[in-house]
This record gives C-alpha cells, sequence and structure tokens, in this order.
C-alpha cells in the first residue's frame, strides 16, 4: 500500500501526516509505504517546520530527514491512496493530475473521522504552537482510522 498525505507547501501538515501514518503502520506491521507532498513549490528541499518537528518529536516520531517536494502528476500513477488536507489541496492536485486524474484516489484526510463531511485540517503555519499540538490531535486519530480500514 502506498499513501501521499499532500498539503500547501509540504512543511507543517503533510509532513506530520507522514510521519504519523508510517509509525502506526509500523506499530501494526503493516507495509505501508507513506509519503508526503506539497502542492506549491514554496518550500522543496526544505525540512518541516520548526514546530511540525517539535510536536512530532513529542509524540515520539521524528520526522527531522523529510526534505519538501511538489505534487506531480505522476504521483497518481505511483500512489493507491491520496489524501489533502482541505478542499484546495484537493482542486490544486486534480488540476495538477490533468489526463491522470482519479478521483476514487482522493480524499481529504478527515473524512477518514468524518465521512462525506469535507473538513479541512487547518493550516498551523501562521499560528502558535497550540495549533501544531491541534493539527497533530486531528491526523493522529484520521491515521488511526486508516490503519484500522488496511488491517
Amino acid at each position: 500500500m502506498r499513501v501521499l498525505m499532500v498539503c500547501l507547501g509540504n512543511i507543517c501538515r503533510s509532513p506530520l501526516a507522514e510521519g504519523i501514518l508510517q509509525h502506526q503502520a509500523g506499530e501494526a506491521g503493516l507495509s505501508m509505504q507513506v509519503d508526503s507532498a506539497g502542492t506549491a513549490g514554496y518550500h522543496i528541499g526544505e525540512a518541516p517546520h520548526r514546530l511540525s518537528q517539535k510536536v512530532a518529536r513529542m509524540n515520539g516520531i521524528d520526522i527531522g530527514r523529510h526534505k519538501g517536494r511538489q505534487f506531480h502528476k505522476e504521483d497518481m500513477d505511483r500512489f493507491d491512496r491520496i489524501y489533502v488536507m482541505d478542499s484546495e489541496n484537493y482542486n490544486d492536485v486534480r488540476r495538477a493530475a490533468g489526463d491522470k486524474w482519479d478521483p476514487s484516489k482522493v480524499d481529504l484526510l478527515l473524512n477518514e473521522l468524518y465521512p462525506g463531511e469535507n473538513r479541512a485540517v487547518p493550516d498551523p503555519w501562521y499560528g502558535e504552537e497550540d495549533g501544531y499540538h491541534a493539527v497533530y490531535s486531528m491526523v493522529d486519530k484520521a491515521c488511526q482510522n486508516i490503519i484500522k480500514k488496511y488491517s
């Protein structure tokens, strides 16, 4: 199983989601390859935001080696499932995928918790540390449901 987590810049939400899901898959003994990407190219090659790294470390997950990358249309072929953090990311992935677009592979991450509600994982970029903890909690719960689904 290959899963891609997508947000805007690939330095806050999606690296956290990648780290959380990979960690949980390992603990569950699942063979799951997890990656992340951004819809924009602002932070290509950069490490995750310092607060994303801090919150991940506080929860026993190291995301410090991650390097930001941009979503490419070929990702539609490389991944079995693509989770986006909000509706804007969904629309950006659809546009970037072009003729490779497959809506059956793409969904908002929080639909794993709240099916069909299309709730967004808020972008903590402009906020304080508490926003990163809130994002971690939401993503952690959604990833638990993904693990249950594929166990």
